[in-house]
């Protein structure tokens, strides 16, 4: 599962979000513009999901969306294979374990 899908599965939730995006790992050019937008003002869903492809792999990434200044939503990707998503809305949570039966609390 990449970010975009990720993204895409968070459906109007997240496209009021500005996200802001961090890298222990920069495998690829586009986390080095997703690095450069986060540092300013961050950048909105639309922006960031014109960054991601289906293709892109991250390593140690944190995204986080905030609308307004609250902190809302964070999806972290472990080693290109693993997320971790924490949400303030539980029914962000409840859709993505409805699309991704394998999903574990933890």
């Amino acid at each position: 599962m990449t970010l975009a899908e990720l993204l895409v599965r968070l459906g109007s939730f997240g496209l009021g979000l500005t996200w802001r995006v961090e890298f222990d790992e920069i495998v690829d050019p586009r986390c080095v513009e997703m690095e450069r937008r986060s540092a300013d003002a961050g950048m909105d869903t639309l922006r960031l999901l014109s960054l991601t492809t289906p293709f892109l792999q991250l390593i140690d990434a944190e995204a986080r969306g905030f609308a307004e200044d609250r902190l809302v939503v964070v999806l972290t990707e472990f080693d290109s294979s693993l997320w971790d998503v924490r949400a303030v809305d539980e029914r962000v949570l409840s859709e993505l374990r409805r699309h991704y039966p394998g999903a574990t609390d933890l």
